[in-house]
């Protein structure tokens, strides 16, 4: 693992923990599909950018 997966990886799992957070809040649910499609890029790029 290199640190640019690394550093996707770990702002995804951030933003799926933001996601939790703002279900929770019962903030709008346009806010929550946004944040969830970033979340879902960065893991994806992350995952792609693995060197194994």
């Amino acid at each position: 693992m290199n640190g640019g997966s690394t550093a996707l990886i770990v702002l995804g799992l951030f933003l799926a923990g933001g996601i939790v957070s703002f279900v929770r809040q019962k903030m709008p649910t346009s806010l929550i599909v946004l944040l969830s499609v970033g979340a879902a890029m960065c893991l994806v790029a992350g995952i792609v950018r693995l060197e194994v």
